[in-house]
């Protein structure tokens, strides 16, 4: 049993150490946006983090978790869901890590698009103005205004620019601004600053809006989750007791746990269904 323990550490190390090759930062940006992974990975925020970087974490994570509680507790089924539990949880921290920077952006784009008004006003051009930002634009939004003016001094292409801008912030409410952007440089007019303080409004609206239905949901959804986890700490401290690791290093006590885990995954499914917001479509163009 030791043998295959230090095994399958050892190929979850070797598995980890290739996923941070740079193989994939070769590959042209628009392939490894296929498939939901690789999405959610684009929307996290993280540089140089890959679909392999992420699967490569789960991967280790889980034989760490599984070889550890199978030495602490001797019942291979207790470590088969701890190393489910413990694979789940870096794709977890990356969910969660998208949630908190799409909310940050979402706060922020209503005083970006202020100070874009404010600098329309004072007779900045549109690039200029975006330029700006990267400076006294909001802090979550800077890094991705910096992108932009990169772009624009090393092509001189507003249209190039915006690309980047929404290649780096991955972010639907990005995709509306950039597109009532897009618009108001081909089209012109002047209207613009009436459309972006439009936009504002609607973006600030909404925001708070949504806010609030996150608030409120928030305390559910962490009963639900203590719900969930409560009983499997129970069987932790269970599995403490020798005639507790007897009776479920059985058939029908690993049935059992099987069985539990199979329920307590389709509850926290099911949960969470119920209380998902929904997520607006990017604008891709």
């Amino acid at each position: 049993m030791g043998a295959v323990i230090g095994l399958l550490v050892g190929t979850g190390a070797v598995l980890v150490m290739l996923s941070f090759s740079d193989r994939d930062d070769k590959k042209p940006a628009r392939s490894r946006r296929v498939g939901a992974l690789a999405r959610l990975v684009e929307r996290s925020g993280i540089p140089r983090l890959t679909s392999a970087n992420l699967i490569g974490a789960c991967f280790a994570a889980a034989m760490i978790a599984g070889s550890a509680t199978l030495i602490v507790t001797a019942v291979p089924m207790v470590a088969l869901m701890a190393a489910a539990v413990a694979g789940y949880l870096p794709f977890l921290m990356i969910k969660r890590r998208v949630s908190a920077r799409a909310k940050a952006l979402r706060v922020s784009w209503p005083d970006a698009v202020d100070a874009l008004v404010s600098a329309v006003r004072a007779g900045m051009s549109l690039p200029e103005a975006l330029i700006d930002l990267a400076r006294r634009g909001p802090e979550p939004l800077r890094p991705s205004f910096a992108a932009f003016a990169a772009e624009h001094r090393a092509t001189g292409s507003f249209v190039s620019a915006l690309t980047v801008l929404q290649d780096h912030l991955a972010d639907p409410v990005a995709d509306r601004v950039i597109a009532s952007l897009r618009i108001a440089r081909e089209v012109g007019g002047t209207d613009l600053g009436t459309v972006l303080r439009t936009l504002s409004t609607l973006l600030r609206e909404d925001a708070r809006t949504r806010g609030d239905i996150e608030a409120r949901q928030s305390w559910t959804v962490s009963a639900a989750r203590m719900a969930v986890a409560a009983p499997w700490i129970t069987l932790a401290m269970l599995c403490t007791r020798p005639e507790a690791v007897a009776a479920y290093n059985s058939w029908s006590g690993a049935l059992v746990i099987a069985l539990a885990g199979v329920l307590s995954v389709a509850a926290y499914r099911v949960m969470l269904a119920i209380g998902r917001l929904p997520i607006e479509p990017r604008m891709i163009t």
